[in-house]
């Protein structure tokens, strides 16, 4: 058993900083490179693409990334796990596999999480009397069921472990929880069980510090961001862990950004419902217990968390087709920008109406005034107010009613109130809304699957 290892958060979504796993691998030791792109959209745009293209529906940063870390990784014995197999993570696994014969790389084993999809055998989980209901609603899915997109499964940390059990270099995952990619090497290393509930609860309170990338170490922070030092080269966060679930959070010496109480306090925070009972499908961890100890020089340890035994559901993530929106801007200029914002928005309005154009929502925001606070805004006279960005969004089943509401922007540049621009990019065209729906399902009636391609 390893006295220490280190996890490196390489990616908080599908966008984050192209160099941020690169630097995680070249400027200081670590053993581990975790990288969580998934969000819930983002299982349904990957599963979009992959009914146009089978062979796509995964990360596609992943293949050119590794292209540049695959050799430092080889070389540096650096473990990489990623969820951003999406939803097809064989073809993502298969793309690596590419790349490393490009780069002549061989003993090359990659792990593969497979069966949290399960769209295709809704029929035989509905018939088993598992509704899969709306965890807010209660609804039943049968309600938006021909409009699925897509139906996945949060898989927790073991399915990892036993890809590295088997191996593994590299473990490509579908929708698995962003804890459980941290939490997977510690258990793999320091033999923890499925019963050592507090020490699977402090790999998930790390898995939570690391998962959104550079925010536990300086960026997005609400206290004194502007102290942050060198932001433009911030440094991720790496988590020390110890076999007694102990860990230390910190970032390579030579990067910007900031490790401190009050950046891990404040990603403490972050989504994180009932503090007590953090569910994961590996433990449930409690929040309340999580104690903090700034060490200074960029190091905060973590320690004395406790946790209870798991449940018997995972969470399912769903996404479905829920009509069409479009959206424009206007900008407005002074004097009178604010008001004469409102008057363009009551000429829309007036005129969808005469049109006799069926909208389930009409949203403006006045963008400058009060898109951020909404009623909260705070009162501004006229004249203290530069210009607005008037911005009008709709939402409806019917196509062509969001459609035509395209078309009836720019005629209010010369048939509205005056000072008027911004307007670029011809029409707004309607697009598909994909809403969400969250479920529960027992963990009886699902099974990871776990596969390993060696080079």
């Amino acid at each position: 058993m390893k006295e220490k290892i280190r996890i490196a958060s390489g990616q908080g979504f599908w966008g984050d900083l192209i160099d941020a796993p690169y630097h995680q691998v070249t400027k200081g030791p670590i053993d581990y490179l975790v990288m969580d792109y998934l969000a819930e959209v983002t299982m349904s745009i990957l599963q979009k693409q992959k009914n146009k293209n089978p062979e796509l529906g995964y990360a596609r940063d992943i293949p050119d990334l590794m292209r540049r870390i695959l050799p430092i990784c080889k070389e540096k014995n650096i473990k990489v796990i990623t969820n951003g197999g999406g939803v097809n993570p064989l073809s993502c696994a298969n793309a690596v596999i590419k790349v490393a014969e490009e780069l002549n790389i061989k003993n090359l084993r990659i792990g593969i999480v497979l069966g949290d999809n399960i769209l295709e055998r809704l029929d035989e989980i509905l018939l088993s009397g598992s509704l899969l209901n709306n965890m807010e609603t209660g609804e039943s899915i049968l309600s938006v069921k021909n409009k699925l997109l897509s139906a996945n499964v949060y898989f927790g940390a073991f399915p990892i472990v036993e890809a590295l059990n088997n191996g593994a270099d590299i473990v490509i995952t579908g929708r698995t929880t962003d804890t459980g990619l941290t939490l997977a090497p510690m258990i793999y290393e320091f033999g923890w069980t499925q019963n050592d509930y507090d020490k699977l609860s402090a790999g998930t309170v790390a898995g939570h510090i690391l998962e959104c990338g550079a925010q536990s170490s300086g960026g997005n922070f609400l206290g004194d961001w502007q102290s942050i030092p060198n932001m433009a080269e911030i440094g991720f966060p790496i988590a020390e862990a110890f076999p007694n679930g102990e860990v230390i959070i910190t970032k390579h010496q030579n990067t910007g950004g900031r490790v401190s109480f009050e950046t891990v306090a404040e990603q403490l925070l972050y989504e994180i419902g009932d503090p007590k009972s953090y569910i994961t499908p590996d433990c449930v961890a409690d929040f309340t217990s999580i104690r903090l100890e700034d060490l200074g020089n960029d190091r905060v340890r973590v320690y004395d968390v406790k946790g209870f035994p798991e449940t018997e559901f995972y969470k399912v993530s769903c996404s479905y087709a829920d009509g069409y929106s479009a959206s424009a801007t206007l900008t407005y200029s002074w004097p009178q920008a604010l008001t004469k914002a409102k008057a363009a928005d009551q000429i829309l309005r007036k005129r969808l109406e005469n049109l006799n154009l069926q909208f389930d929502e009409i949203r403006t925001e006045f963008i400058g005034y009060n898109a951020c606070h909404g009623p909260l805004a705070k009162q501004l006279p006229e004249d203290d107010i530069n210009e607005i960005m008037l911005r009008v969004a709709v939402r409806s089943q019917d196509y062509n009613s969001v459609e035509r509401f395209g078309k009836e922007i720019a005629p209010l540049i010369l048939t509205g109130p005056p000072s008027v621009t911004g307007f670029a990019g011809g029409r707004p065209k309607p697009s598909e809304v994909v809403a969400y729906w969250p479920a529960l399902i027992p963990k009886k009636l699902v099974a990871p699957k776990v596969e390993i391609i060696e080079l």
